[in-house]
Order: structure tokens, then sequence, then C-alpha cells
């Protein structure tokens, strides 16, 4: 008799018994298939996130090896400005990988023809605050950078493009009139100035400001208005203290503008340059090929910064994890739960098989109608989870991705709440406060894809020859006499 027939007749006289199987193995398909569209779904997110946050290099002064030389020299150590050329950077922005790249340039200024947002305490404090913003223009600016930074009125920051500054790119500064600082603007001068600055001094665009230098007074720069900003930044505490850090005295400027208000020594140099990667993952093929450039390495250093890609997929990596282990749970365990269903099915079947075996039944065509058995349940149970399988990992999936970032947020804020705050002051080299702003992956496109059914159907059928193959085997080594004798 054909084996393959016995199956079937088989699996409709016990009709309880293969609905039970169907059951159990549907639950087994369901959850794999979910574990694995999950994996796919948290691969896809972040090599998305990956792509589109990316990381950012900068190109600095290394101060670890400027004060090691000054103590190696005998030298007392001190902080020296040591200004990036603007052809070095143009090497690196020529390099393969770079997304976009901006040059940053800051500096220190006093108001000209208009009055900068005193702070507090020169509010509260005619004598001391009023007399030091007076005397910033008529001081001789020598000495130390703190006191040049007390005097001063403004805080300048030069840029190749205001849109890749952490303020402008996070929202927390916006333009509310006007344009923005662009590529366009390198060699003019142009600015783009706070709009309660502009307010207080009643001016717009197309007017002219003018700025004079800190730390000389005979050095001034006359800047056009091409856009206004607002911002909802609440600044430093010191703020309160020292004009030049109220968020409303920031002004921007493209880097050429604000090198010429550093003076002649800066001209066509950078305090620093950021470069985008175009993938957070090619960061370290840009780093090897920048080493192999003349820029002098002794001098200045390279910083990776990937901190806002990995704390956007850290939530959907644990997702992915937790995934890949729940299709490891899930195939174990289910081989074990078949497999016992399947061997009590044939402890239950002995007679049957002894009487088959006793009438010259081969061995492995018993153990072919187990398996066919077991085969055609599988099959069934793989598509009933093909149908179910794809909601059940959305809601799973997207549950689970929203702990882990309820988890992460919480994690985020303690850290925060523990370490000074940083803004962006290097116009995107440390991401700061950016991370907070980012917009996170809240949820998985989880959809079931013909890879993870071949992957599933795999497992199903490894499933099934396991589940079937060792009870089998354990019964099927018995001779017919002695299963037949001992039958009661």
């Amino acid at each position: 008799m054909n084996f393959i027939k016995r199956a079937f007749w088989n699996m409709k006289a016990k009709k309880g018994k293969t609905l039970l199987q169907l059951f159990v193995f549907t639950v087994i398909c369901v959850f794999v298939l979910s574990g694995l569209t999950i994996q796919s779904a948290a691969q896809k997110s972040s090599e998305l996130a990956r792509q589109e946050l990316g990381g950012s290099v900068t190109l600095q002064v290394d101060r670890q090896k400027q004060m090691e030389k000054q103590q190696d020299s005998g030298e007392k150590r001190s902080f020296e400005s040591t200004p990036i050329t603007v052809s070095d950077a143009n090497k690196l922005a020529a390099l393969d990988h770079v997304k976009s790249y901006n040059y940053i340039t800051s500096a220190s200024a006093n108001a000209g023809n208009f009055d900068a947002i005193e702070s507090s305490s020169s509010s509260s404090s005619d004598s001391s605050s009023s007399s030091s913003s007076s005397n910033a223009k008529n001081s001789q600016g020598g000495g130390q950078g703190g006191p040049q930074m007390v005097q001063a009125d403004l805080s300048i920051e030069g840029v190749i493009s205001t849109a890749l500054v952490d303020d402008f790119s996070d929202g927390d500064s916006k333009i509310t009139d006007g344009r923005a600082i662009t590529k366009s603007d390198v060699g003019k001068k142009v600015t783009v100035i706070n709009e309660t600055l502009a307010e207080e001094n009643d001016v717009s665009i197309g007017d002219s400001i003018t700025i004079e230098s800190a730390t000389d007074e005979d050095t001034t720069v006359k800047l056009k208005i091409v856009g206004i900003y607002k911002t909802t930044s609440s600044g430093d505490d010191q703020a309160q203290n020292f004009s030049f850090l109220n968020p409303y005295n920031k002004l921007y400027t493209p880097y050429t503008a604000t090198a010429a208000l550093k003076g002649d020594d800066y001209k066509n140099t950078i305090d620093s340059a950021v470069y985008y990667m175009d993938d957070a993952k090619n960061m370290d093929s840009f780093v090897k090929a920048a080493k192999k450039t003349s820029i002098d390495f002794d001098t200045y250093t390279l910083n990776t910064n990937d901190q806002l890609y990995q704390q956007m997929v850290g939530p959907i990596e644990n997702v992915a994890s937790f995934s890949k282990n729940v299709v490891y749970l899930v195939s174990v365990a289910g081989a074990v739960i078949l497999g016992l269903i399947v061997m009590m099915s044939i402890r239950e079947r002995k007679y049957e098989m002894g009487v088959l075996m006793a009438i010259g039944e081969k061995r492995w065509k018993l153990i072919g109608q187990f398996l066919t058995e077991i085969l055609i349940v599988a099959v069934i149970a793989i598509g009933l989870a093909s149908v179910t399988g794809n909601l059940v990992a959305n809601q799973l999936g997207n549950q689970l991705l929203s702990q882990q970032i309820s988890s992460s947020t919480d994690s985020t804020q303690t850290a925060n709440g523990q370490m000074p705050g940083g803004g962006g002051g290097m116009g995107g080299g440390m991401f700061g406060h950016s991370s907070a702003n980012a917009n996170v992956i809240d949820s998985l496109n989880v959809a079931v894809s013909m890879n993870d059914m071949l992957v599933l159907g795999g497992i199903g059928i490894l499933i099934a020859i396991i589940a079937t193959l060792l009870p089998s085997i354990s019964v099927l080594r018995l001779h017919p006499k002695t299963i037949l004798t001992k039958q009661e």
C-alpha cells in the first residue's frame, strides 16, 4: 500500500490530533515568521537611518598634542589659536563619501553702529556692567582670552551654510525673514541676525550694521543684513553676566567675513571643518583617505561622530536582537513540543507499525508516512502563518520598539541631567542637544517578504523532520514480533 495514501487516511481518521498538530505548528510558524520579518524591517530601518543621518568628521586642532609639545619644549602650557588653511580643508572636502561640509570660524565682537541686547546684570548694576560695556570699545584688548571675552558684546559664527549649523538643523533656530547664509555668500560681507536684536535696533533686511573686533578697535567689518532668525535657545547660564553669551547677540556670517574681523593673520583660514558623510559606515574609510593627504596631522586631528545615528538605531537594534532570540527560542521549543506530540502519536500506533512490518512493509516507508503527515501539517501551518504573521509582527515589533524608545529616552535624560549641557558650538562636530531633537524612528515598516517565507519554510521543514525522525527511530528499531507480543 502506498505510504502517502496511508498518511492521508490516518490524518482524516484522527482529525483531533491532526488539528492539535496544526494549531501548535501554526503558532510556531507565526512567531518564527514574526521574528524574521521584524529582523528584516529593523535592518532596513537601520540602513535607512544610517544613510539619512550619516555621521560627521571634524577637522580641528589637536589640543592634546599642542599641550604636550609645549610641555616637552619647556614652555608654559597655554591655549593657542592654530587656524586651518582653507586649502587644507578643501582637500578633505574633495574626498569620497562627503555629502556636505561646513567651515566654522568663531569670533567675539563689539557692536558698532547699533546696541547689543544687555545682560540682566547690566540692568540691575549700572556701574560695573555698563562701564565694562562702554570701556570695551576703548580697550586696547591686550591680555588673554578671558578679558577679551568679557568685553565683547557679540558672538560671531562664520559658516559656509547656516542650514548645517546644529541650531538650525535641529529646529532650535529658524529663518523668519530674508534668507540663510549659503555657499554663494563666501567672500561677501553679509549676516543673519536675531529678530530680537533687529527689533531692538529697528533694522531690517537690506540694512547694514558695523561690528568691531574685540581685540583690535581699528578692525571693523560692515555687514549687510540678508536674514533674520528666531531662536528658542535659552543660552548659557552665564548669559546674564556676559552679553556675548546671550543667544540674541549671536550673528552668523560667511566664514570669510568672520576671518576678516579676526585680522589679516586669519585670512583664508578657519577654526574647524565639519564633513558630513553620505553613510555612517564610510567614516573610517574617509579618515584613512584623509590621513594620506598632505595635511599635518601632528598639529590637527580628525574626530568622528556618529552619536546621533547610534542613539537613533539603538532601540531598533535591540528589537532586532530580541526578535532573533525569539526565532531561536521558538524554533528549539517548537521542535521539542512537536517531537513530544509525534512521539505520543507514534507510541499509540505501535500495533499498526508491527502489523505493517510483519507483512513486509519497509521501515523507511513507515518513517515516510509519519514524515508526510507532519509535512502536510507544516505546509498548511506555513500558509496560515503567511496570512496572519504580518499582523502579529507589526503589533509585536512596534510595541517592542516603543518600549525600547521609552527606555532609551529615560536613559538619555538621566545622562543629560548628570552631564554639563553642550550646544552645537562647533557647527555640528558634536551633536550635544541635537540628538534629543532628532526625529526618532518610532515605527517599523514590517512586511513579509519572499525571503522571509523561504527562511520560514526551511525552518518549518527542519522542525518537522527533527520532530518526526527522533521519536520514529526509537520505536522502529524494535522488531515486529516484539511489538506484537507486547501489545495488549
